[in-house]
């Protein structure tokens, strides 16, 4: 079990997410006004809040948002789990379709660090059950089609 520490979105690509207190989360699309929404497999982006604790530990100063990660998450390492697990927040439901992504161009962070966590740490999910989610939600590991 985890615990929703952070939810982020941008209205526009390119722009750094911000965080809000809640988001609704549409079947097969994403987080509604979300820029990074759409009919694809990455609707919904994840990042371990340890993993953005050890970069900070390192100097970095980031705001939760700063990966382009949607949702914030204590309590799951989550690059160590398979794709097509699946986590429940209330009536949500997510799947992981990918694990890291490639970096085509170097963000600000990796400029100013060297090193940006999201292309090995971040995982991405789709949507199969949409709902409304807050900050301090639980999120549970459902099951793995593997």
């Amino acid at each position: 079990m985890g615990i929703i520490q952070g939810i982020c979105i941008s209205e526009k690509k390119g722009t750094q997410k911000h965080e809000v207190p809640e988001a609704e989360l549409i079947e097969e699309w994403g987080i509604k006004d979300d820029a990074h929404a759409g009919k694809w497999h990455r609707q919904v982006s994840l990042l371990g809040l340890g993993q953005i604790e050890e970069f900070r530990a390192r100097g970095a100063k980031v705001d939760f948002g700063a990966f382009g990660e949607n949702l914030i998450v204590e309590g799951f390492n989550f690059k160590e789990l398979p794709i097509g697990t699946r986590f429940r927040i209330g009536d949500v439901l997510l799947e992981m379709t990918q694990i890291g992504k490639e970096c085509h161009s170097h963000c600000q962070i990796y400029k100013v660090m060297g090193d940006c966590i999201m292309p090995r740490e971040g995982v991405f999910a789709r949507v199969l059950h949409g709902g409304i989610i807050h900050k301090g939600d639980e999120i549970i590991m459902e099951a793995t089609d593997c």
